[in-house]
C-alpha cells in the first residue's frame, strides 16, 4: 500500500510543481504564438500601407481596383487609422463605433482609439508625390488581445484545480483521520464495557462485606469505578454529536481538579480562580470537558517534572464567550512548537501516543465549537493554554 498520507508534504510538492511546469509551458507557447500573430497581423498593415502608397502615387488602372478590392477591402481584423499629417482623419477600418452620433463625437472617438494605437505601435507613413504625409495608425485585434490574455485564464483554471486537489486531498486524510479516531473510541468503550462490569460487581460485594465497613479505600475504590464509566461514556461519544448543556463552569473545573489532584504527585500545586460571579454557566459536556482538563493538566505535570504549579483561571470574554487559562510552570515551548504540540503523535516523553493534546483540541474545536490555543509559552519559565467556550 502506499503511504500516501505519510507523504503528504511530498505529494503537495509534486502538485505545486506540476501546475508550475504545466502553467510555465503554457505562457511559452501562448507567447510565441501571440508573437507569430502579431508579426502577420503588422505585415497585413504594412501591405496595407504599401496598397495606399501605389494607390495615391500610380496611376489609376485595373491594378489599382485590384489593389483597392484585394489588399485594401482584405482586412477584416485589423483595427486601422488613416490621418493626414496633422492627425486628421481621413478613414478608419474595424473600429465600432456607437450608431447614430454625430461626426465630431465620431472624431473625438477615433482620437481616443489614435492615442491607443501609439502606445502599442509606432504608425506607418505614407508619403504623397507632393511631399506631404498620411499616417497608417493601428493596433491588436481583438483575437490578439484575446490571446494575450489567455495563460493568464489557464493560470487562474491550472490554480482552482490545484486548490481542489489540496482541498480534495486534506479532506479524504481527515476523514480517514476521524474514522480511525471513531474506531478507536468505540472498539476502546467496548473493551471497557466488561471489566467495567465485573468491578462493580465486585464494589458492590466488597462493599456488602463486614470486613470492609469504614475502610477509606473503599471510597476511593468507588471513586475509580465511576471515574472508568465516564472514561467509557467519553469513548462512546466520539464520533457522535454530544449534548452540551449550560453548566456552573466554575463548579466544573472544580470537580474536574478536586478528582486529579489526589492522583498525581503531591507536589503539585493546584489553584483553580474566576474573575466571575459563581454562578456563571457556559455550553459544555461534561464528561468531554472534564477529560481536557485532565490532558492538560497531565501534561503540564509531565512538563514540570512532578514538581511546580498550575493555575486555572476564568474569565469572561465580552457576553458572549468564557476563557479558561491553564498556566504551568515547566519547561515550556518555543514559538515553533505552539501549533505542532497539538498534532496527533506528537510527544516530548519517552513513552506515550502523543493524543492527549490533539485530542483535547479536537473536543473543544469540534464538539464545543470553542477554541483550544497555546496563549502563552516560554522556554523555562512555563505554558498557558486557552479554552474559549460559548456562554
Amino acid at each position: 500500500m502506499i503511504p500516501i498520507y505519510s507523504q503528504k508534504n511530498r505529494i503537495k510538492l509534486v502538485v505545486v510543481i506540476i501546475a508550475l511546469v504545466i502553467g510555465a509551458a503554457t505562457i511559452t507557447y501562448t507567447n510565441v504564438l501571440v508573437g507569430k500573430l502579431s508579426e502577420r497581423e503588422q505585415e497585413l498593415v504594412q501591405l496595407y500601407a504599401k496598397g495606399l502608397r501605389y494607390m495615391i502615387n500610380a496611376p489609376s488602372d485595373d491594378n489599382i481596383v485590384f489593389i483597392e478590392e484585394e489588399i485594401l477591402s482584405s482586412n477584416h481584423t485589423v483595427p486601422v487609422i488613416l490621418t493626414d499629417e496633422h492627425e486628421n482623419i481621413l478613414d478608419s477600418k474595424n473600429i465600432n463605433l456607437p450608431e447614430n452620433i454625430t461626426e465630431e463625437r465620431a472624431n473625438e472617438l477615433l482620437q481616443q482609439e489614435i492615442k491607443k494605437m501609439k502606445a502599442q505601435h509606432a504608425p506607418i507613413e505614407v508619403p504623397w508625390a507632393e511631399g506631404s504625409v498620411n499616417y497608417v495608425f493601428y493596433k491588436d485585434s481583438a483575437l490578439l488581445a484575446q490571446l494575450r490574455f489567455y495563460p493568464y485564464v489557464q493560470l487562474i483554471v491550472i490554480a482552482c484545480f490545484a486548490l481542489m486537489a489540496y482541498f480534495a486531498f486534506s479532506y479524504s486524510r481527515r476523514a480517514e483521520q476521524n474514522r480511525v479516531w471513531v474506531g478507536l473510541a468505540k472498539e476502546t468503550a467496548h473493551q471497557l464495557g466488561t471489566p467495567l462490569s465485573s468491578l462493580m460487581a465486585w464494589y458492590e460485594y466488597i462493599k456488602a462485606s463486614p470486613k470492609f465497613v469504614d475502610e477509606p479505600i473503599l471510597e476511593e475504590f468507588g471513586k475509580d469505578i465511576r471515574r472508568l464509566e465516564v472514561i467509557t461514556e467519553r469513548f462512546s461519544n466520539i464520533g457522535s454529536v454530544p449534548a452540551l448543556r449550560d453548566e456552573n463552569i466554575l463548579q466544573v473545573t472544580e470537580n474536574a481538579i478536586s478528582y486529579l489532584q489526589n492522583r498525581i504527585s503531591s507536589k503539585v500545586i493546584f489553584t483553580v480562580k474566576s474573575d466571575f460571579s459563581p454562578d456563571i454557566t457556559a455550553k459544555v459536556n461534561v464528561p468531554l470537558f472534564d477529560w481536557v482538563i485532565e490532558n492538560i493538566c497531565k501534561n503540564a505535570v509531565d512538563a514540570m517534572e512532578g514538581r511546580g504549579s498550575i493555575t486555572l483561571q476564568l474569565h469572561l470574554l465580552g457576553k458572549a464567550s468564557i476563557a479558561l487559562d491553564i498556566t504551568d510552570t515547566g519547561k515550556g515551548l518555543s514559538k515553533s512548537k505552539m501549533d505542532t504540540v497539538f498534532l496527533p503523535g506528537y510527544t516530548t516523553k519517552k513513552r506515550g501516543w502523543g493524543l492527549g493534546l490533539a485530542l483535547a483540541k479536537r473536543i473543544i474545536d469540534n464538539y464545543h465549537n470553542g477554541r483550544l490555543y497555546v496563549k502563552w509559552s516560554e522556554p523555562g519559565k512555563g505554558t498557558t493554554f486557552r479554552i474559549v467556550l460559548n456562554r
